[in-house]
Order: structure tokens, then sequence, then C-alpha cells
């Protein structure tokens, strides 16, 4: 479809028509709050024809407005960078028209855009099947960026395949991660950034993972404080097996289709999912799945969990559910919480039902459903069974306890997989660098403990973090000692190097209902 000629509103440069009467829902919940909502029956995809295909392409050719790209007068997004004028006006008609396609998005990526879009990128990640690092790709940046974007609007820019490489999960399995080059990254970007202003209106507040402005403390901030304050007795807490690795590529499309019809849009989402995989020099395709730690893989994840579960969960709730429920979502992980038993099984049963229509499944091993709760203690010594079950959650496992009040709260706690594979990674990297000056590999631990306690140092979780900085202390010590046969290293001198090198715990996470309640006031 062509694009507009310019209007005098930036909002009114965006081409949009009905996406079809079963396609609205109601505003999402913010900060793991629930509102109902209704499902969003599936819209067929759009197929064009190869001579639709070549029209279109040849339309890709256009500059965009000197509007669009402007910068002034514009509040800064959530990342540091600025919303262009135009981005600001897809997000407006975003958030005032739920029923709205997009047909003209692609005019919205610049020059300007693409180099925002590089400059975000991990500067010291790996390289792609190219063999171009960032650095490398920076050397004559702008002229790399005219090309790129004069190839990506007249429709000769290709997709390459992503590196795959396996890294070592906690559980002693490989996760494939697919490395894309940096020319894709800063596409996959760009689109991203434009993307985002119109999915960020329709995303739930339970759905965290991902996403500008939220993080990972938030979705365990969220789920502590649910449980805390509603009625939950049941937790489901739910896996997706190799859910990136199993997502439909047509699903994707459609549901992407409920909400952009831009075909240039749509056909640069359909090469990177076609792009396929190199692995040892050898090409394969990708006929489902999208390789995780590619840059647009999370928001396609989070678009088909949306429709998959968000919209279905909501109107779960309102149509079945007579008890309180909770819900908290990060990527393709997930926790559910229940009043009643019975809804919580039920909700089991169908929500299987509802993941193989779309060509997924959960993981048998990880999805459990427990007692847990303010009375989960109590009951279960009534009936003579023992501690109510854990559950993990984003790094933590989830206990019930009292506080030093005897007051009702979730204990939160490192998972013990996890710390010990993190050990054992330090382990292998210290007899490495055995004989490094000591001072250096001082200063790489101290890092490595204090980006540990970033993450994990939340109320209740002192054991672990006591307990990984003295692991990680004679971990060194035994690699010091084996530097030389002339002389041992003495304890004294080992102590000194422990408290110089080695940051003791502090407290970097206030508790849950304390920034929950600071970010989202009554």
């Amino acid at each position: 479809m062509h694009e507009n000629r310019e209007t005098s509103s930036p909002a009114a440069r965006h081409r949009s028509s009905p996406a079809g009467k079963g396609d609205s829902h109601e505003t999402g919940v913010n900060g793991g709050e629930e509102s109902d909502g209704v499902v969003v029956p599936m819209k067929p995809s759009n197929k064009a024809t190869e001579q639709q295909a070549e029209a279109a392409e040849r339309v890709e050719g256009r500059t965009p407005t000197k509007e669009n790209t402007g910068q002034d007068h514009i509040p800064p997004a959530q990342d540091g960078y600025g919303v262009s004028q135009g981005l600001a006006g897809v997000r407006k008609v975003a958030k005032g028209r739920k029923q709205e396609q997009f047909t003209t998005l692609l005019h919205h990526l610049t020059i300007d855009l693409l180099r925002q879009s590089y400059l975000q990128l991990q500067k010291k990640a790996a390289p792609g099947v190219d063999g171009t690092t960032w650095q490398q790709y920076g050397e004559g940046l702008e002229e790399r960026l005219a090309d790129l974007k004069d190839r990506i609007h007249r429709g000769t820019y290709r997709a390459q395949p992503s590196r795959r490489i396996y890294i070592p999960k906690a559980d002693g399995r490989q996760r494939p991660i697919g490395i894309a080059a940096v020319e894709d990254k800063v596409v996959q970007q760009a689109v991203v950034i434009i993307l985002n202003e119109i999915y960020e209106e329709d995303f739930r507040g339970f759905s965290y993972g991902f996403r500008p402005g939220r993080s990972p403390h938030m979705a365990l901030d969220a789920l502590s404080v649910g449980i805390l304050r509603k009625k939950v007795n049941w937790i489901l807490d739910a896996d997706i097996q190799g859910f990136f690795d199993r997502m439909s590529h047509e699903w994707t499309m459609k549901f992407v289709q409920h909400r952009v019809a831009d075909k240039r849009i749509l056909r640069l989402i359909q090469k990177w999912l076609k792009a396929g995989v190199s692995e040892d020099g050898e090409w394969s395709e990708t006929a489902v799945g999208t390789p995780q730690g590619s840059v647009i893989s999370p928001l396609l994840a989070n678009v088909y969990l949306h429709y998959v579960f968000d919209l279905w969960v909501e109107a779960w709730r309102k149509k079945a559910a007579t008890g309180e429920m909770i819900v908290v979502r990060y990527a393709d992980d997930l926790v559910v919480g229940f009043e009643h038993r019975t809804e919580a099984e039920q909700f089991l049963r169908q929500f299987e039902e509802r993941l193989a229509k779309f060509g997924l499944e959960l993981h048998k091993e990880k999805t459990r459903l427990i007692e847990f709760g303010r009375f989960a203690q109590a009951n279960r010594r009534q009936r003579g069974e023992g501690e109510p079950e854990s559950f993990a959650f984003l790094g933590f496992t989830h206990r019930c306890g009292r506080s030093s009040r005897g007051h009702y709260t979730i204990w939160r706690q490192t998972v013990r997989k996890r710390l010990e594979a993190k050990l054992q990674q330090i382990k292998q990297t210290l007899r490495a660098r055995m004989h490094e000056p000591v001072p250096h590999v001082g200063e790489w631990l101290e890092r490595v403990v204090e980006g540990f306690n970033q993450y994990h140092a939340v109320p209740g979780n002192w054991a672990s973090l006591h307990r990984f900085r003295e692991r990680i202390g004679r971990l060194w010590w035994h690699v010091l000692k084996r530097r030389s046969q002339k002389g041992r290293l003495g304890a004294d001198r080992m102590t000194r190097l422990f408290q110089r090198w080695l940051p003791r715990p502090r407290l970097y996470h206030p508790y849950p209902e304390v920034r929950f309640d600071d970010r989202h006031p009554r």
C-alpha cells in the first residue's frame, strides 16, 4: 500500500484501517494488577502475490518526510534516546485506536534511527557470520548507514543467517543462541523501536519480559505483592518447552498483522524468520522458531504470547474464575496464582489445550501446581504433610515463611543450580588465568561479585550472597597455591586479598511492597 502525502498532523500521516470487529480488547493493566479482557480472533494472513510484492518493493524507494525525522521539543524515551515526532504520532494513534492497523511505517526508518539503533547495540558482542564486530562496522559508519537505509527502502536488503553457538544451562543442557550480523542487528533494533510505539500500548501490565522501562525485579515485586495481598492459595509455575524454537512462523505473522499492515515491514520480519542459521559453516533452514539472542526475537515472542496467553488469560479470569487470580509473565516464564484448587486444575487443562492450538506445549518437568500462600503451612501441618513446596522464578527460589515479627512473608533465595553453575564457570576461568598478575584477576573477580550482588541482593538472600563470596575466595586461594612450587600462599595474605577484592554483600533492592507501592501509588 502506498504511503500518504504529508499532512499537517504527525498522527494523521499514519494511514490505518480497521483490523476487524473481533480485534478489539481493553487496555492492559499496570504493575501486575489485573483487568478483564476478551480474546482476539485470529485474522487470516495477507499473502501477497509475486506481482504485488515486486510493486511494493519499488515503492520502498520513497524518502521520508522532513517532519518525520524532526527531533525538536520531543521528550526523551525511557532508554535515554529521544522519540521522533513521527514515532510519537504512532504511539498516539496506537493508544487511541485499538482496532486499527498501521499501513505506513517504513518511512520512520531513517538514517537517524539507524544510527541510534547502532549505538544501542552491545559493543562487545560476538560477531555474526560475516565476522564483523561492532567497532569494525563503525568505521565509515555514516556511509554504511546511508547505503543500508537505501537498500532497505529499495527492497534490496537481504538478511544474513544467524551464527549458532551453544551456552551451558544450569541443568547441564546446552542452550542454542543465534548471533546475527551487526547490520541485521541495526535494522532489527530500528524496527523494534518503531513497533514498540504500537505494542507498548497493547501489551498487558503483567507482561514484563524484554520491555522498555521494565526489569526482572519489577516482575518479582509484582509476584510477591500479588501473593501477599491477594487470596492466593495455589501457584501454577509454568514453563513453555522450547518456546523460541517452536514459534510458528505462520502464527507469528498473523499476530503481527493484527496491528501492522505495512507489507515492507512484514517482509523484513519474514526475511529474519527465514534467514536460517549457520553452524560450523553449514547453513540450515529455520521452518519454525526464532533464534534466541537476536534483537527482534524478544518482541516477536511477546507479540506471540500476547495473543496466545495474555488476552486469553484475561478472558478466562472474567468468564471462568470465581476466586481471585494473579498473573505474572516474563517472556515464556510465567506464574499464575489461584484462590481455589479446582480452578487452578481447570485452568491448567485448558491452558495446555490452548497452547496445542499454536504448536506449543508445557514442559512436564518444570510445570507444577503447588499449594502456596498464607495458609499453606498450617493446612499442610493439619494434614500431617511437610513444609509447603517452593517454586523458582527469574533466578530465585520462593518459599513461604515468617518475618521476625511473625508475619507471613515470602523468602527468596538464589536458585542453588544457578549459583553452582556460576561458580563452575568462575572456577574454569580462574584456572585459565592462573598465571596472570593477582591485581588483574582481583579486579575481574570484584566485577563478578559486584554484578552477582546487584541482581541477587534482595532482602532475605544474605546466606546465598555470603556463600557465593566465600566459595569464590576458596577457589581463588586454591588456584593461587598451585601457581608455584617454591612457596605456599599464607592465610594472612589470602585474607587481605579476600577483603581487598571481593566486595561484601550489601542490600541493593528494597522489600517488594516498598518499591511496588512507590511505582504504583494508590
